[in-house]
């Protein structure tokens, strides 16, 4: 073995180089972070080849000295902690190793002007330093990245397609765009713009906040969102989460954002996951944009080479705040839906093309060529049955409505306006599944079989939550044999189980006996499988509801089945009562399953589908 000696600084540079600079979107995170945090309120940012043979980010912000210059390349060298404490961190980034580590694997030139002693420039390539001389330019800084990794060339066989490099790039910078809607930003890309942002300074922080977002995710961002603004205990979370059924295959729409940095953690994932819960289908995932101002001092900003994950001190407060406000922004909002969904079934009509042609020995009008004409006497049995009577009191908690409108005319009587009624007053039932409601703006469509199981289940959770959840005892108690570690961590949560109709106790070392279980789980539950679940989704989400959410689970299939059945003839009455109580049902927009339980088509919706509008 070698003897013991000190790395050259080139190598050390080069290392911390492969944890900072792991590709070209690093690169440019790196500079328009030292941009922001330099004051600037105008960045440009260049690229070409996938960032491997040229990029360049150009600011308007504070400058540096010649003398500021030649530090700025030294590896810990920054003016962003001036206190000296790494426990008050109000900057982007501080570890002062990017400029060092970018010029040890490429062409690195530095240009500055501090608006006061001129302007200086400054080259490094592979780690050698030129030195510095004068220059040209106005207040700012320029910053050119050239050959990236041609000095540790193993590198470059890491990286992807210039399209998808490209790709990360854009992305990089859309996000710190988000984050600082007082900056404009411009990216050009082979010689073409590709995103132009002009600055918000001029409204509310709120509307400056939402403009930017508006520029960037379109206008869908905006009708399909709803705003989220808490503060609690000098946390203040604001941003915008959007309505249930604006949802996506990828989780790529969540942006959020810890003290002005863009950060990409499981926790604030997980958060999203438990607020939208059965509000969303599985493998679908809402757009969320979150904004999180904390106190410095209560989150560690460095501990993750590419400042993507943070540590909060108190991450149960910052679970507990994330989710809470996210899950009152989402009942708040229970009678809100997507215009996604009502431009998705404008889609779906077809302005008529059918062909007409006079009925010889027909009555005096017109029947579709091809098209049978109608006798009640073939269809009857058929899709027109009669259904068995319906007893009102099969639906349970849905009391008796107030509205008159259905009774009188087409339109709202005093009794039934659109503050009161948003779903409308009841006009039909088609297919013997969907109710059709009008509104004061429009048409309410309900597919009634979603709607109750919705209505069904949250009676049941309000239940559990209430009353807790009754036990059954085991005639014996079984023993489960898991690791001594496990049996500490299933007794850490003892009395939230036991909440939740889960009794059990340490049998010995390394065992748990189970005295009784919820009720809702029945006979054939498998415990030891479900033991090691609990065991297994404690360890990583570190949470007390995992029990609860599989209650949960067993209460939507209950529901699911006994709700109203699609295919059931419902009366005028039972129809709106459905519609009144999921005006004031929490998540009613969705069913069990995350899919959707009604969609509206406004006036002009229809006018549009007429050629009227």
């Amino acid at each position: 073995m070698s003897a013991l000696r000190k790395l050259p600084e080139n190598l050390v540079n080069q290392i911390a180089a492969g944890e900072v600079i792991e590709r070209p979107s690093a690169v440019i995170r790196e500079l328009v972070e030292n941009a922001l945090d330099a004051g600037a309120t105008q960045i440009e940012v260049t690229v070409r080849d996938g960032g491997k043979n040229f990029m360049q980010v150009s600011d308007n912000g504070q400058g540096m000295s010649s003398k500021e210059l030649a530090l700025c390349i030294e590896r810990h060298a920054t003016s962003k902690l001036p206190e000296d404490h790494l426990d008050d961190i109000r900057t982007l980034g501080f570890r002062g190793e990017a400029l060092p580590s970018i010029g040890a694997v490429s062409r690195l030139k530095i240009i500055s002007n501090n608006g006061q002693d001129g302007s200086f420039t400054l080259s490094v390539e592979g780690g050698k330093l030129s030195e510095v001389q004068p220059a040209t330019r106005n207040q700012g800084t320029t910053v050119t990245v050239t050959d990236l990794f041609y000095a540790t060339p193993a590198r470059l066989k890491f990286l992807k397609a210039d399209s998808t490099e490209h790709r990360y790039i854009k992305d990089t910078v859309i996000r710190l765009a988000m984050v600082h809607p007082l900056v404009s930003f411009h990216l050009k890309v082979n010689d073409k713009d590709v995103l132009s942002l002009a600055a918000h300074n001029t409204m509310s922080e709120m509307d400056n906040y939402k403009n930017r977002l508006q520029d960037i995710l379109g206008k869908d961002f905006w009708d399909n969102t709803m705003p989220l603004d808490t503060q609690r205990d000098g946390y203040q979370l604001f941003g915008f989460i959007g309505l249930p059924t604006f949802n996506f295959a990828q989780n790529q729409k969540q942006y959020f954002f810890v003290n002005g940095r863009p950060i990409q953690d499981k926790l604030f994932y997980g958060c999203v996951r438990g607020a939208y819960g059965d509000l969303v289908p599985k493998g679908r995932h809402p757009m969320v944009i979150l904004f999180l101002n904390i106190p410095p001092e209560v989150v560690d900003m460095n501990v993750h080479p590419a400042k993507a994950e943070v540590r909060f001190r108190d991450a149960g407060f910052i679970r507990g705040l994330l989710a809470g406000a996210m899950q009152y922004a989402l009942n708040e909002n229970i009678k809100a839906d997507t215009n996604h969904m009502s431009e998705a079934a404008i889609s779906a009509f077809q302005a008529g093309k059918a062909s007409f042609a006079f009925a010889g020995g027909q009555s005096r009008g017109y029947v579709q060529q091809g098209i049978k004409p109608y006798h009640a006497s073939e269809h009857h049995s058929n899709h027109f049955r009669a259904p068995n009577p319906v007893d009102i009191d099969t639906m349970q908690g849905l009391g008796a409505p107030s509205v008159r409108a259905h009774t009188e005319g087409m339109g709202y009587t005093q009794d039934a306006t659109q503050d009161e009624h948003p779903l409308g007053a009841v006009r039909a039932q088609v297919f013997e599944n969907y109710i059709i409601a009008q509104s004061d703006n429009g048409l309410v469509i309900v597919d009634q079989h979603a709607a109750h199981e919705r209505l069904v289940y949250e009676q049941m959770k309000a239940k559990i939550d209430a009353e807790g959840v009754p036990q059954q005892g085991m005639l014996l108690p079984e023993i489960i044999d898991i690791d001594s570690d496990d049996v500490t961590l299933l007794m850490s949560h003892k009395d939230n189980f036991e909440r939740l109709g889960l009794v059990m106790e340490p049998f010995g070392d390394g065992s748990i006996s189970i005295q009784a279980v919820p009720a809702l789980l029945g006979e054939r539950i498998n415990l030891q499988q479900m033991v090691k679940d609990l065991v297994d989704q404690l360890k990583e989400h570190k949470g007390d509801n995992i029990l609860q959410d599989f209650l949960y689970e067993i209460c939507a299939t209950m529901a699911c089945h006994g709700s109203v059945r699609s295919g059931r003839r419902l009366t005028l009455d039972e129809m709106t009562a459905l519609l009144r109580q999921m005006e004031t049902t929490p998540n009613s927009g969705q069913c069990n399953h995350g899919r959707p339980t009604f969609l509206k088509l406004s006036k002009h919706d229809l006018e549009k589908l007429f050629e009227r509008a």
